[in-house]
């Protein structure tokens, strides 16, 4: 007699999540948001390895998951863990008497990740596998994942044991934390690093509420909150929240101020202006990039192009087609003038390397009505990315650059290269369809809904694959 599905196998089939990657994700996801409401770092970061997705599908479990595991589990699917693995039919009639889980989400942060939890020692976030085979790369994985929890778990536990003085061993392993997120924001999906960046703002926020610092290590520690809230502002807007992200781009300036760095300061006042530009504030957003620009005396790293460049969009979007040239000189007189500073060291989402500047140069440029230069700007940004180094490489802009290309082709009066330009973005997975980026295909089919374009075959093919993509944005996935 066939052996009967089990209700998890029924509910991972229903949502289609039987691919092992698909089901990986939600799962990790999941793990970092139980993570954060039980305030459990442990969670974080853990996974699933193949082998196990394939003996849950298949109904293969003798045993019970380890603890963490039924923990996420149930979780992700709003039923105990017994009922999960029992029988699809049995589980169903079970379900009606069995109260569904629910997950709650804290109404405030954790006052400290350094909190202990009820009646958790830490130890069962592990997911123990057999030794991975030559060639497992599965197995790998999973064993660089759990060296990486362990790394975690001694930072939190030096940070402890430190007390309420920091010490240079934990303000230096905070700094290089910062640095290792600055470097990754632009290149990895924000699910993979939102509960991290929580972690060390939470931690770094804790030193300065609580902890005994002198004042060069208040200074160190109020321009990593100001870098990290930072991020947690880019967070915030690339799903969709310009409300939260304002709120933590002004604790990010005021921890700058506190730190008295002028450069960070400027680079909060551009991150302001990026945000109320795809909010569509653009007055807003140019008032922010002068007032950065005002900022910027004596400045001398790569903030300064990012303003002018900002500043460039934001005239773009207001129809001074005057100020967009003016200002895009400008960034190139700067960059011409500029020399890394300590926030371009950090790399990544700090500094602003050539590639974005050009990527800048053409989504401005893209608002100009009969700009002849719009394609050229968009086609040069392309290929830079194309030929960036790693640690140029940005898939946001890019994706920008690439639908820049495509919004120049539609408004120069042809479809000829219109779907090579987008089809890259349109390919991206659902955790990298970001704000910014969604909002940018959506101009794309705004154009394309100009009549001469209403009836052609192609136009109408491209419009139903920018709905679909527009209708899975990054802010719709499970947190």
């Amino acid at each position: 007699m066939a052996q009967k599905p089990t209700l998890l196998r029924t509910l991972i089939t229903s949502r289609h999540w039987q691919v092992f990657e698909t089901f990986k994700l939600h799962f990790e996801r999941t793990a970092n948001e139980l993570a954060e409401q039980d305030r459990d770092p442990t969670l974080v970061g853990l996974t699933v390895s193949k082998r196990q997705f394939e003996r849950w599908y298949g109904g293969e479990v003798k045993t019970r998951p380890y603890p963490a595991l039924c923990r996420v589990l149930e979780a992700m699917f709003r039923y105990p863990v017994d009922v999960l693995l029992g029988p699809a039919q049995e589980s169903s009639a079970a379900a009606d008497a069995v109260p569904r889980l629910r997950l709650v989400m804290p109404t405030r942060p954790p006052s400290s990740p350094l909190e202990p939890t009820d009646g958790n020692s830490g130890f069962d976030g592990i997911e123990f596998t057999n030794t991975p085979v030559p060639g497992d790369s599965t197995g790998r994985d999973t064993l660089e994942r759990q060296v990486a929890m362990a790394a975690r778990r001694a930072f939190r536990f030096s940070a402890m044991a430190e007390g309420s003085t920091i010490g240079p061993e934990t303000l230096d392993e905070l700094h290089q934390e910062v640095r290792r997120l600055t470097a990754a924001y632009p290149r990895l999906p924000l699910a993979t690093l939102l509960g991290d960046l929580v972690e060390i703002q939470d931690l770094s926020f804790h030193f300065l509420e609580h902890g005994r610092v002198r004042p060069t290590q208040a200074r160190e520690l109020y321009l990593l909150s100001a870098i990290t809230s930072g991020m947690l502002a880019k967070a915030s807007h690339d799903l969709g929240d310009p409300r939260s992200a304002m709120t933590q781009a002004r604790t990010a300036y005021v921890c700058a101020d506190n730190a008295d760095h002028h450069a960070m300061r400027a680079w909060v006042r551009g991150l302001q202006s990026l945000i109320a530009y795809w909010d569509s504030r653009h007055h807003e957003a140019s008032q922010y990039a002068a007032l950065g620009i005002s900022q910027v005396t004596g400045v001398t790293g790569t903030s300064a192009v990012w303003l002018s460049c900002l500043h460039a969009r934001a005239g773009a979007a207001l129809g001074d087609a005057t100020a967009v040239r003016e200002s895009l000189a400008k960034a190139e007189r700067a960059r011409d003038t500029a020399s890394p500073d300590d926030l371009d060291e950090f790399g990544g989402i700090m500094t602003f390397p050539v590639p974005r500047q050009l990527y800048y140069a053409a989504d401005a440029t893209a608002w100009l009505p009969d700009a002849p230069e719009a394609q050229q700007q968009a086609e040069a940004a392309v290929a830079a990315y194309r030929q960036a180094e790693p640690e140029d490489w940005a898939f946001g802009d890019q994706a920008g650059a690439h639908t820049d290309l495509a919004l120049a082709r539609v408004r120069a009066g042809t479809l000829d290269g219109v779907d090579e330009a987008i089809r890259p973005v349109l390919d991206l997975p659902a955790d990298q369809r970001i704000n910014g980026i969604v909002a940018s295909v959506r101009q794309v089919h705004t154009a394309l809904r100009d009549p001469r374009w209403l009836t052609a075959p192609e136009a109408r093919t491209a419009r139903e694959e920018i709905e679909a993509f527009t209708a899975a944005p990054a802010a719709a996935l499970p947190r």
